[in-house]
């Protein structure tokens, strides 16, 4: 009984992973993602994205830790990032400039080691694979 349960639970996992269309699927999962360019200008402080399961994002800003739920399958990107704490500190200006060009990202694009978000307003951010 316990085998075919453990069984059925793999199978399950690996089913979701299967079924994960979002731009974690396409390259952009097992790494973590570090800002370069935000609207062709480089990004003054550290901010970070990472894909840790299908459907999710995470990552940290200058200030404070985020996630969100990605709803898109690729290329298409949606989310809508949380920030998990509330600190403020001297980047705030650009943690705000970062979760506000985040959520107004709507197409990813990996290639290798480099992943870009952009929208329709010709706005986009770079990232390059840490490691």
């Amino acid at each position: 009984m316990f085998r075919a349960l453990a069984l059925l639970v793999s199978l399950c996992s690996v089913l979701v992973a299967c079924s994960d269309e979002t731009v974690a699927a396409y390259g952009g999962a097992g790494k973590v993602w570090l800002l370069q360019d935000l609207n062709g200008a480089p990004f003054p402080a550290q901010a970070t994205l990472r894909f840790p399961q299908p459907g999710q994002i995470e990552g940290k800003g200058p200030c404070n830790a985020y996630t969100a739920t990605l709803t898109a399958p690729y290329p298409w990107f949606d989310a809508i990032p949380q920030p998990q704490s509330r600190q403020i500190c001297a980047n705030q200006p650009d943690e705000d400039r970062f979760l506000q060009a985040l959520r107004s990202m709507t197409f990813s694009e990996v290639s290798g080691q480099v992943l870009i978000l952009s929208n329709e307003a010709g706005q986009d951010m770079t990232f390059t694979a840490d490691g």
